[in-house]
């Protein structure tokens, strides 16, 4: 067995030192080297007087240790006394007996000191298992658990220069537990301790261990010369193999890269009835607006990918995704009667949402006190001539008179025709309708009211009123604002009609395909429109046409659910029909009478419209009687020479005035947009071989001038 080094350098000292002890003093008495010897002696006698007086364990170790410096000044005391080397060279004898002493006995006291280095030959000690019963308490009462904690925690030198307060296990788990961690320094913060750190520590993976703050509580300190470690490796090993929802929430959807970064799940519910599933969540930082990505949200839950059964609603700081077992969407709602009868603030029902809500639209504004307008967008077979049944049944069951214009005749228009008070199907006829609608403004404005003799304003649901409200619908009003011949007045009219029309009881509500001003709507008319109606968006087309049409309304337009042509729904795996040559199953929802509703406070939602069935019969959701203008307002409108058949022909100087007789012979006469609302009975009528030069308003139209330029 190898002697450890300690031990032989103590020897080497104690050999080298006893010559020196008998040697010195009887050379030169008066050495420096006697006065260190003596010296050291009154040092050792001081540690015996101070180890005798503290007593208790390691007395006697402490005195021999202090035992060589003694017996060193006693030899050289004696060496000292003596006549020359003493009788019977005594001071060499009491040298080598001091020495003897320091090479057998007094280096075995080294089992006194601390952090001393074991034998090199001594195998290291093996941790045996703890008998059953519980061990005694230490001194400062710790347990087991923390006792064995510290013990790792020592080993691993002390990261962060930090000490374990206590170590708790969670219950019902082997190995999981969380230890309190305290600063070892009073005073001084916890700094570069990290998850990788107390993983080493503990021999587990980094990923099962979390850091927390220690808030401060009654008696004990906190802040930051604190910290919590939970070590849960048994609960993370659970959550990789089977996950909560709660669990599969906050690891997939709520991370940094998930689908909602930042969220909460409140809490889940399942509604077997309707067959949905609701996740309700919220973000944890209640200044943040949700941003969902409703694709990573279901790959994160494990929900199919399907727009047909999964939704997502946002309200504030909160948000629900329903994951439906079915597609909502597909049900059909039919209109009735009851459903589109308005209550007393002028409110019906014109859908269902997803969860089976009822949305509700107005035919006037109470608040407002004034007439309502109307927007629906939507590309062809989208379901807007659908919409424009129920809203015109609503405002039929109020009273109110409808009229409609369309570019071209079409089956459910005409259908429409028979329960309102005019329907045409021209572009013409639509000019002349907005040059009427413009002029009763100006009629209801001197119509006196019969309680008072004076005129007023509109005001929706009184008694006293001598006029119904007028809903002016024009579909198709992008084409038809495009018209060569006509558009020019249209699109003017329109936009008057929407600055002016309400304080006179007048609704415009226009529909087309395109929300943008280059197709006719004007950023003026949007706006006027916007305000002061609920705009109805049905599918677009594309996500920007569907966010340009809800702009101004929305605080954030991406918020606006996007409708596709038809709800394809998930079935098997793609990739394998492609690897087997299977074609791709034909499941396909329609989506038409979907339609994203701007709601007052703008929020977009979407819902299944009522349907009308044109097919059977509309007289079931119509009042049996039409309503009308009243004879004065006919009678005005007679006077201005606005109110005849608005099908027949251009009448001579109707939009345009007669070329002089005395014109410079190229037989086009002049145009002024808009016209003045009168008749052009005084007007002289257009030569039969010359048409009047359209204004060039549009990028076709300049094409189309500039070939028949070349024709000429």
């Amino acid at each position: 067995m190898a002697t450890p080094r300690s031990v032989a350098l103590e020897r080497l000292a104690y050999t080298l030192a006893a010559p020196v002890l008998a040697v010195a003093p009887n050379i030169t008495p008066d050495s420096p080297v006697n006065q260190v010897v003596q010296l050291a002696g009154a040092a050792g006698v001081g540690g015996w007087v101070l180890a005798y007086r503290d007593g208790g364990q390691g007395c006697g170790r402490k005195i021999l240790r202090w035992a060589p410096l003694v017996l060193a000044a006693a030899v050289d005391v004696a060496a000292k006394t003596t006549t020359g080397w003493g009788p019977w060279w005594l001071d060499g004898l009491l040298a080598t007996g001091w020495a003897t002493a320091g090479l057998l006995v007094l280096p075995f006291s080294r089992h006194a000191r601390t952090r001393h280095r074991p034998a090199f030959a001594t195998p290291a000690p093996q941790l045996q298992p703890a008998p059953a019963t519980e061990a005694p308490p230490a001194p400062d009462n710790t347990d087991l658990l923390t006792r064995d904690a510290r013990l790792l925690w020592e080993a691993a030198g002390m990261p962060a220069r930090t000490h374990i307060v206590t170590a708790t296990r969670h219950p019902g788990m082997q190995h999981d537990l969380t230890i309190l961690l305290r600063a070892s320094e009073t005073g001084r913060p916890i700094t570069g301790l990290s998850e990788a750190v107390v993983a080493a520590a503990f021999g587990v993976h980094a990923d099962d261990v979390v850091l927390a703050d220690v808030a401060i509580q009654p008696g004990r300190q906190g802040g930051p010369g604190w910290m919590e470690a939970h070590l849960t490796p048994d609960a993370n090993q659970r959550r990789r193999k089977a996950p909560t929802v709660q669990e599969r929430w906050t690891d997939k959807v709520a991370g940094p890269k998930g689908g909602a970064p930042g969220s909460v799940l409140v809490h889940t519910t399942r509604d077997t009835v309707r067959g949905v599933t609701f996740y309700r969540a919220r973000m944890a930082d209640g200044t943040e607006t949700p941003r969902i990505d409703l694709a990573k949200v279901c790959r994160g839950l494990g929900l199919p990918e399907d727009d047909s059964c999964v939704f997502v609603l946002i309200d504030g700081t909160e948000f629900l995704i329903s994951a439906f077992d079915e597609p909502p969407l597909s049900q059909i709602f039919t209109a009735t009667r009851d459903l589109l009868t308005p209550d007393a603030k002028g409110m019906y029902v014109c859908g269902f949402t997803i969860t089976g809500q009822p949305v509700k639209t107005m035919v006037y504004q109470r608040d407002k006190n004034a007439a309502a307008h109307g927007l629906i967008l939507g590309v062809s077979r989208s379901g807007k001539t659908q919409y424009f049944a129920i809203n015109m049944a609503a405002q039929s069951l109020d009273g109110q008179v409808v009229w409609l214009s369309t570019v071209r005749k079409d089956e459910k228009t005409t259908v429409l025709g028979r329960y309102i008070d005019r329907q045409g199907s021209t572009a013409l006829w639509m000019a002349r309708q907005l040059r009427a609608a413009k002029a009763l403004c100006e009629i209801r404005a001197e119509m006196p009211w019969p309680h008072d003799g004076q005129p007023h304003d509109y005001k929706p649901g009184d008694s006293r009123c001598p006029y119904r409200q007028l809903n002016v619908y024009a579909d198709e009003f992008m084409t038809a604002a495009q018209d060569a011949l006509f558009g020019e007045f249209i699109q003017k009219d329109g936009d008057d009609l929407t600055v002016t029309g309400l304080k006179y009881g007048i609704g415009f509500n226009p529909a087309g395909q395109s929300p943008f001003a280059h197709n006719g709507f004007s950023t003026e008319m949007k706006d006027n429109l916007r305000q002061n109606s609920r705009p109805v968006i049905f599918n677009m087309g594309s996500p920007a046409a569907t966010r340009k049409a809800a702009e101004g309304t929305m605080e954030n337009t991406f918020d606006v659910p996007t409708i596709p042509a038809r709800y394809s729904r998930s079935e098997g795996s793609a990739i394998e029909r492609a690897m087997t040559g299977e074609a791709d199953p034909e499941n396909g929802v329609s989506t038409g009478g979907v339609a994203v509703i701007v709601l007052d406070n703008g929020r977009a939602v979407l819902m299944r419209s009522l349907y009308a069935d044109f097919d059977t019969d509309l007289a079931g959701i119509f009042p049996d009687q039409v309503h009308r203008l009243t004879d004065h307002e006919i009678r005005e409108l007679e006077k201005r020479g606005l109110w005849f058949d608005w099908n027949e022909p251009v009448r001579p100087g109707e939009f345009w005035p007669e070329p002089d007789e005395d014109d410079d012979g190229d037989g086009k006469p002049r145009r002024r947009g808009g016209g003045d609302g009168s008749g052009g009975g005084k007007r002289r009528i257009k030569s039969a071989g010359h048409r009047a030069e359209p204004k060039v308003t549009s990028p076709q139209q300049a094409l189309a001038a500039i070939k028949s330029l070349n024709n000429a």
